[in-house]
């Protein structure tokens, strides 16, 4: 997988656990199924801007937090 996407995986994952919600939960709220979110999550997705800009609302986060997180990963190898 390459690390990019390895690294956004990452960050959606841990925004996530740490507001404490559910992928079912974050996933209605942006509007996209379980499955898609799952696959972000796995690194197996490349979403669009859009569908990063409805992830990071449904996450209840600005998109710069999300960029800044994937980021930091980044540079992590993470």
């Amino acid at each position: 997988m390459p690390r990019e996407r390895r690294a956004l995986a990452t960050a959606v994952k841990e925004i996530r656990a740490r507001r404490g919600l559910t992928q079912e939960q974050v996933a209605t709220a942006a509007g996209v199924s379980r499955g898609y979110l799952g696959e972000l999550e796995q690194g197996r997705r490349r979403p669009s801007f859009e569908g990063l800009v409805r992830v990071a609302r449904a996450l209840d986060v600005e998109l710069v937090e999300l960029i800044q997180t994937y980021e930091a990963r980044l540079r992590e190898g993470r």
